[in-house]
Parts: C-alpha cells; structure tokens; sequence
C-alpha cells in the first residue's frame, strides 16, 4: 500500500505565495498619491477643525502608501501576513483625535490604501471621488446665502473678579450669528476661552471686543482667522 505525502502546516504556509505585478503595484502607487493628494486638498479647504489643517493633511499621502504597501504584502503570502500580525501587536498607536472631523479624513486615507491594495482601483476611485464630492456639497450647502466671516475668538484674562463663562457668552451670543464653545480654561486667577463664532460683518468684532473689556479691564480680546490653520 503506498504511502500518500501529507504537507504539514507550515509547508503550505510557505508555498502560500504569489509575486506581486511590478506594473500594477505601480500604477497602485500613482492613483493612492494622487487621490490622498485630492483627499488633503478637501480636507484643507473645506474642513472645519481648528488645529493645524495643513500639517495634519501632510500625513495623508504617507498613510494611504503605508497602507496600500502593507495589504499588498499580506495578500501576497499568508506567511507575511500572519507576521504582520505578530509584529503590530507590539505597536502602540496613542495620538488623540481631537476632532471627528479628523478622524473621518482619516479613515478616507485608509481606506485609499485598502482598496488600491486589493487592486479595486475602479471602486476606489468611484468611492472616493463621491465621498469627496458629498463633503465639498455639504460645505458649499452650509456656507449658501452666507455672507458672514467665521473667525476663532480668543478671550483671556489674568487677575481676581474675572466675568463668568455664563456672562462673556451670553455677550458674544448677542453679535455672533452662531458660536461654539472649543475650549474652557479657568483657574483661581485665570481665565481662557476659545470659541468659534460667525459675524455678519468686520464691525461687530470690533464692537464686541469692546464690550468685552467694558465688562472688565482684565480682558484680552484676540481674533484669528479660522481658515489659517
């Protein structure tokens, strides 16, 4: 009786393997550029979060390639993939989202790796072009019949009888079309608050500012414009 030549798991581990299309993983890498590229754009000329926009989307075009390198290895060889496994388990990933805003571009990013990694280029592009498209309509949508400035208001001040947050926004309420708490800060002698807020004109910043060290002399009054980060 002939003995039959069972492969033991770790020889079909091995011989899992295929060698990747130079051609394809090139034209991979051009269409992931180029779409973290539009992805960045979007994200800095249409965003909202109030960090530095234009740092943060430099990290795009990385993390798409990153990707896209990363599960085009693991489909080509299960024995990379199941050590892939082993060595991201003893990475740590700890930097904050601040933001959902971020993490939504993010995600977009990723995604660009994942489906030009598994060679869905058509898909890819389909998706992501309409992704793009929704949050650039969304943006043009919002801002329609808008004539007004968005600016981040910085009030500070230092020393004791400091207004109350209650009080400094119920006076910013009065000028602003829409504002948003982003940061309180306060302590026995200290007092910082940022907020993001819509003025129908270039006059009222000014009005306002002045009432706000009306109210008390300790007050410092900063506008920076919200699309500079």
């Amino acid at each position: 009786m002939m003995a039959v030549d069972i492969p033991g798991l770790d020889q079909y581990i091995a011989t899992q393997s295929f060698q990747v299309p130079v051609l394809g993983f090139l034209i991979n890498i051009v269409l992931a550029i180029l779409l973290s590229a539009i992805t960045s754009y979007v994200y800095v000329r249409f965003g909202t979060p109030l960090s530095n926009r234009r740092s943060f989307a430099r990290n795009f075009v990385i993390l798409s390639l990153t990707i896209m390198f990363i599960i085009t290895v693991v489909k080509s060889s299960l024995a990379l993939s199941l050590g892939l496994i082993g060595a991201l388990s003893i990475v740590r990933f700890r930097t904050a989202i601040k933001d959902p805003e971020e993490l939504a571009f993010l995600l977009v990013t990723i995604a660009i790796g994942l489906g030009l990694g598994a060679d869905q280029r058509v898909i890819s592009v389909i998706a992501v072009m309409a992704i793009l498209g929704v949050i650039v309509a969304r943006s043009q949508y919002m801002n329609k019949g808008k004539d007004d400035q968005m600016m981040q208001m910085l009030i500070t001040g230092k020393g004791d009888d400091l207004p109350t947050l209650e009080q400094i926004t119920a006076k910013v309420n009065n000028y602003g079309t829409s504002v948003h708490l982003k940061r309180f800060d306060v302590s026995s002698k200290d007092l910082e608050i940022l907020y993001l807020v819509h003025f129908a004109s270039f006059d009222q910043l000014k009005i306002l500012a002045d009432e706000l060290r009306q109210m008390s002399g300790k007050l410092t009054v900063t506008y920076l414009d919200s699309e500079s980060g």
